[in-house]
């Protein structure tokens, strides 16, 4: 593939959205991999959400400082075993800070960003994510997003409708996304992952973890 060969740019995908390849060095993705392997075996443990209409994702979640459930959030696993959700921690909020600062070149900005939801997805071969909107939360402060593992399309939408115009750009493990602005209620998605070659050692048995941090501007 040709990201294997050529070089990959820092690319403005839209107003507000912007792609950092290898944004996380192997040390931190390693990190990241063991904390969420921790975070997915406490209490119920990794889930796939149920849909109203009574489908389920393909993608397993776990969340931290709010559990999201379609489409809400509770400081509870209300559609689990009721039990409180895993705090969000404060070094993860610090993580998100200097995403932000990299990908946005403003480190005042991001000094009043904080995070209060991680919604964490792994994704096996066949799973997807549709198109959709980020739109449960009451802030609309920029979503930070990480990749590992696998190798994904991630399409960036317009802030309509779900059909076009889209843009379609190739995450790998390491890259950073981050979309606010007039893209933070752009809708979004992972249409397929991509064949694996040239994964990291990052201690990720099999998928792509994405982990992305939001403002909840709940109470």
């Amino acid at each position: 593939m040709t990201s294997a060969l050529l070089p990959r740019e820092r690319r403005v995908l839209a107003p507000g959205a912007v792609h950092v390849p290898d944004w996380l060095d192997l040390d931190r993705q390693r990190e990241l991999v063991r904390a969420c392997r921790g975070w997915a075996g406490e209490g119920p443990g990794i889930r796939a959400a149920v849909m109203p209409n009574g489908g389920r994702m393909t993608v397993r979640s776990v969340c931290l400082g709010w559990h999201w459930y379609p489409y809400r959030y509770s400081r509870t696993r209300d559609d689990q075993d009721g039990s409180p959700v895993t705090p969000f921690p404060q070094w993860l909020g610090d993580l998100g800070r200097e995403a932000l600062a990299d990908a946005y070149g403003d480190p005042e900005r991001a000094r009043d960003y904080h995070p209060d939801i991680a919604l964490i997805n792994h994704y096996d071969d066949g799973a997807r994510m549709g198109l959709h909107r980020d739109s449960d939360e009451k802030a609309l402060d920029p979503v930070v997003s990480f990749s590992i593992g696998a190798a994904c399309v991630f399409r960036l939408g317009n802030t309509e409708n779900r059909g076009r115009p889209w843009t379609d750009v190739e995450l790998l493990s390491g890259d950073l996304v981050v979309f606010g602005d007039e893209s933070r209620l752009a809708h979004h998605g992972v249409p397929k992952l991509l064949p694996a070659y040239d994964v990291p050692d990052t201690g990720l048995a099999h998928g792509r973890l994405n982990i992305t941090l939001r403002v909840s501007g709940l109470d």
